[in-house]
């Protein structure tokens, strides 16, 4: 991240909108000092949930690029995404929907890619699927969801000829892992609105879109390949060392591949 150029931009935005620092600063509920700092190039001593705030507070987005090894995290990422994407697709598809995998858009400035779009013309319903491995900016998805449900209806009309009248409804996919339902739980106050149906609720109305009107669901599924049902045994991303006499006594002296036989294993940070 380029911090001075991120504080030029902080400058910029906040004098587009004739505010002085004190006012972005109560808008986003940080202190003045902070605006000051970040607009100084000096964002490196703020967390990045509260420069993530004071950059959403201007209505703009944050995107933090990390390379490595030219496309090969890409290609990881892009792995994980897809895997979780096909989960969805497949569950979809035993459901009835017809659906279509990456539809992008540009609509009067706005553009974007739907990742899967449900299509069930008997119940006269459109599903905008929204498929995250990791639920890092509530605010940022909720407003580009809101947006593809708005486009929705009139993507379907002028790409696949189908004029409706259609019902939008938003769904949110997300890894079934600990985390990702602990991250729901501490904002549900907020994604209740969007999203109010969870777990079976939003499972029975997938299959039956027309028995209920609803907004929208959370779908909690597993990051595998495979489609079977149920909860991963482990959490994907977690590294594990096989635990061996030789490890285990290198992590006793503190050299060596740490293992969660180790007491210092989380202090570790593997």
């Amino acid at each position: 991240m380029n911090l001075v150029r991120l504080g030029m931009a902080v400058r910029a935005l906040r004098r587009h909108r004739g505010w002085r620092q004190v006012d972005l600063a109560r808008r986003a509920r940080v202190s003045q000092q902070t605006i000051s700092r970040l607009e100084r190039g000096s964002a490196g001593s703020a967390s990045l949930s509260l420069t993530a705030r004071v950059i959403e507070t201007l209505e703009a987005d944050l995107d933090l690029v990390v390379r490595w090894r030219g496309g090969g995290l890409d290609r990881i990422l892009d792995e994980r995404h897809a895997a979780l994407a096909g989960v969805a697709a497949a569950r979809l598809a035993r459901a009835g929907w017809e659906v279509v995998a990456e539809v992008s858009y540009s609509e009067y400035g706005e553009r974007g890619s739907i990742d899967l779009l449900g299509i069930d013309a008997a119940a006269g319903t459109l599903v905008v699927v929204e498929v995250k491995t990791e639920l890092l900016s509530i605010e940022a998805t909720l407003r580009k969801h809101d947006e593809k449900c708005r486009l929705a209806s009139r993507i379907v009309r002028a790409r696949f000829g189908r004029a409706g009248p259609w019902r939008v409804c938003a769904v949110l996919v997300l890894p079934d892992t600990g985390a990702s339902r602990r991250h729901v739980r501490a904002h549900a106050a907020i994604l209740d609105r969007t999203y109010p149906l969870r777990g079976r609720e939003a499972t029975a109305w997938l299959r039956d879109p027309a028995r209920i009107a609803v907004r929208g669901a959370i779908v909690f599924l597993p990051l595998t390949h495979g489609t079977g049902g149920g909860r991963p045994k482990a959490t994907p991303h977690r590294v594990r060392v096989a635990a061996t006499a030789s490890n285990r006594a290198q992590a006793a002296a503190g050299h060596g591949p740490a293992t969660r036989l180790d007491p210092n294993y989380h202090a570790r940070g593997e």
